[in-house]
C-alpha cells in the first residue's frame, strides 16, 4: 500500500483587517508545502479550520457557482482520465463555470480531445485551452510554479487597489494565468502586479469582465450575505 502523508492546517484568526493578510500569507505558505508533499509521493488529505469559509464569503462567485465550479473540476478529471493514455499532465480550473486547461499532453490530437471532452460537460459556459504540446513537466519546474503562485498571491495581497480573495491564480512552466470576476480596470491592475513578481515570465488574464456597475451589485450582494 502507498504510504500517504497527511497535511492538516488549522487556522485561529479571524480574517479581517490585518488577521486576513496573515491568514493568506499562510494559505501561501500552505500551497507550496502542499505542493512538496505531492511531489514527495505524500497526498495532503484536508485543510481544516477558517480558510474555506474566509475564501467562500469573500468569493465573487455565487455559492451555487462555488459548488458547479468544484463538479465540473472533478468531472473533467475522472472524463480525461476515462477517455485518454496520459491525462495527468493536464489541470482543470473552473471559475463561474468558466474552464481553464493547463499542462501538457503528447500531440495536438489530445489537446483537441481534452478541450471537446471538458466542453461537453453540463453547464461548461467556456474552456480556455492552454495545453502545451510536451512531455511531463519535470518536479523541479512543478515546484517552482506552487512558488511562483505563492509569490503572486502574496504580491496582490501587499497591494491595496486589488482584492486578492477575489482572484484564482494557475501558473504553468512561469505563465500566471488569472481567474476571476472583475471590471476592466482592476483585471488591468491585477495584471500589472503579478507580471512584477520574480519568476514570472508570462500574464494570462482570463477574467470575466463586468461592468463598474455590475460590480458594485456583486459587492453589495457579498456584503449583505455575510
Amino acid at each position: 500500500m502507498d504510504t500517504q502523508c497527511l497535511l492538516t492546517i488549522e487556522f485561529v484568526l479571524l480574517p479581517t483587517g490585518e488577521n486576513m493578510k496573515r491568514l493568506m500569507i499562510l494559505i501561501g505558505a500552505a500551497s507550496i508545502a502542499g505542493s512538496a508533499l505531492m511531489l514527495s509521493g505524500c497526498l495532503p488529505l484536508a485543510a481544516t479550520g477558517l480558510v474555506a469559509g474566509a475564501l467562500a464569503a469573500s468569493d465573487r462567485r455565487t455559492l451555487g457557482a462555488q459548488t458547479e465550479d468544484t463538479s465540473i473540476e472533478f468531472k473533467a478529471g475522472s472524463r480525461l482520465r476515462d477517455a485518454m493514455r496520459f491525462p495527468g499532465g493536464i489541470s482543470v480550473t473552473s471559475y463561474n463555470r468558466k474552464v481553464l486547461l493547463t499542462g501538457q499532453v503528447g500531440s495536438a490530437e489530445d489537446r483537441r480531445m481534452a478541450e471537446q471532452i471538458v466542453s461537453k460537460i453540463d453547464n461548461v459556459r467556456s474552456v480556455e485551452n492552454a495545453l502545451q504540446i510536451a512531455g511531463q513537466p519535470a518536479l523541479t519546474a512543478s515546484a517552482s510554479d506552487a512558488t511562483v503562485s505563492a509569490g503572486v498571491k502574496a504580491a496582490l495581497l501587499e497591494n491595496s487597489e486589488t482584492h486578492a480573495t477575489a482572484v484564482k491564480v494557475v501558473t504553468e512552466s512561469g505563465v500566471v494565468y488569472l481567474m476571476g470576476i472583475a471590471s476592466r480596470k482592476e483585471a488591468d491592475r491585477v495584471a500589472q502586479v503579478a507580471s512584477r513578481v520574480r519568476g514570472v515570465q508570462k500574464v494570462v488574464a482570463v477574467f470575466e469582465i463586468v461592468s463598474d456597475e455590475e460590480l458594485a451589485r456583486i459587492l453589495k450582494g457579498q456584503s449583505e450575505s455575510r
